[in-house]
């Protein structure tokens, strides 16, 4: 059935069809959204560890820094407030644009005290530091997914989120990489400085965008009562449908393999005997058009196969590709293995990071997206981070780099088990929440542009 859409008027009739989607309001928002989320997860992820190991600091005591994003894990635990509390003054400006605003700022501060600390001399205090960016980038990070998912109706969820997911790599690959340089050539407090302006484009895309229109109030009272039951309501709506401690648990299992993976690599690298420049060509550099080019195949497997068949797809090929890892492990140093494993990981990353993010989108209630989404996102990778921090360091060092690679590989074949099962059983549709079917399009649909509106 043909249809016409925003993308299909005006000067887009003139571009490709698989791009048209990709120049509408809604996507290129979600772009700019996606730039300031990555930011500060590579301030306290492969930058951090790299900052840390230069500075001599042991392999166990680095891992235990990955326990700082479990910050992004409890986030579920304060997201009711940017669903259900109004700042003053900047209120006015919308619910979303004014915590938007807050919480940028917040970053930015979080960003340059981490600049400020020295390693050597204070590991405490650096600790200290990570966990407030940490807070702060959780924090930004959940109105930010909310500001997306409600600016981005059923049938954009896909593009949506490719955009995101091109966004993200360039803010995280762009403040690794530009952290590298910066640090080669001044210190690691002047990189750090550098990277706190990527916040900047989320807050005034915000300001220029406005309010999302989908943006709904989770609740008609106000003062007291609006605020206790924006704390229990979205938890209530979402275990209320069926399967949904199923669907929690698939959330929960599908990404250990790949967060105890991408959480270490960095500490391979460094004994595989790689250089900052090495590292910077291949992982941030060949990393990054790798993971551009497997976001834009997941953006047309989407279209073409539909939510639930390409995110197992997605999810097979994540768990093969922690696999590569082991092998260029066996194989030491070689820059042809090396970006042959990192160009296959960002390649899969990328599929998934417009798959699986499609439908945590689509599982929201846009009453209480930010909630839900920062309860969906969260619960995805605490497991995983959590054995990092506690474990992994002396798992490489008991089991060697190979047979930890192999088992992260292994961790990752239970959650493609249990979307299978969802599938077959009818319980990814059942799952779909309002964010996923108000507007044009339905998630559940076998192709994303089915059940469109005609002109």
């Amino acid at each position: 059935m043909a249809t016409v859409t925003e993308a299909d008027r005006g000067w887009r009739s003139v571009l490709p069809a698989g791009v048209r989607p990709y120049t509408e309001a809604a996507p290129i928002a979600a772009f700019f959204l996606g730039v300031s989320s990555g930011f500060p997860y590579a301030m306290i992820g492969a930058t951090l560890t790299t900052r840390l190991k230069q500075d001599g600091i042991d392999k166990s005591t680095i891992t235990a820094f990955a326990l700082v994003f479990l910050a992004y894990n409890f986030k579920f635990l304060w997201a009711w407030i940017m669903d259900g509390v109004r700042l003053p003054i900047l209120g006015r400006l919308g619910q979303r644009v004014s915590w938007m605003l807050v919480t940028g700022a917040a970053v930015i501060a979080a960003v340059v005290n981490l600049a400020l600390v020295d390693p050597a001399a204070s590991v405490s205090a650096v600790v200290t530091a990570a966990i407030l960016v940490g807070i702060a980038g959780a924090s930004f990070d959940i109105v930010i997914d909310a500001y997306r998912i409600e600016t981005l109706e059923p049938r954009q969820l896909g593009v949506g989120s490719g955009m995101s997911q091109y966004g993200w790599r360039i803010g995280s690959a762009g403040a690794g990489a530009l952290a590298l340089v910066v640090a080669a050539r001044a210190d690691w407090s002047a990189a750090y400085m550098a990277c706190a302006a990527l916040a900047l484009p989320a807050m005034l895309t915000a300001l220029i965008y406005g309010e999302p229109k989908r943006h709904r109030e989770p609740v008609e009272k106000k003062g007291i009562a609006r605020t206790i039951e924006s704390v229990w309501k979205p938890f209530v709506e979402f275990f209320s449908r069926q399967g949904a401690f199923l669907v929690l648990l698939f959330i929960l299992l599908h990404k250990i393999g790949d967060t105890l993976a991408n959480l270490t690599l960095r500490l391979l690298f460094d004994d595989l005997g790689f250089t900052n420049d090495e590292i910077a060509i291949y992982d941030v550099g060949v990393g990054f058009w790798a993971y551009l080019i497997g976001v834009f195949i997941g953006g047309v497997m989407y279209t073409r196969l539909g939510m639930k068949r390409s995110v197992l797809v997605s999810l097979i090929l994540m768990a093969v590709s922690n696999f590569s890892f082991a092998l260029l492990a066996a194989s030491g140093h070689s820059n042809l293995g090396m970006a042959g494993a990192i160009g296959f990981e960002n390649i899969a990353s990328g599929i998934g990071g417009v798959t699986v993010i499609a439908y945590f989108s689509a599982l929201c209630d846009l009453r209480f997206t930010a909630s839900q989404f920062a309860l969906i996102s969260a619960a995805a990778s605490i497991v995983g981070r959590f054995l990092t921090g506690t474990t992994a360091g002396a798992l490489i060092d008991a089991m060697g780099y190979v047979n930890f690679y192999l088992l992260t590989t292994a961790a990752a074949v239970p959650g493609i088990i249990l979307f299978w099962i969802m599938m077959r059983t009818g319980l990814v549709d059942q799952s779909i929440g309002s964010a996923g079917v108000e507007g044009a399009g339905d998630a559940r649909a076998s192709t994303a542009d089915k059940e469109l509106p005609q002109a």
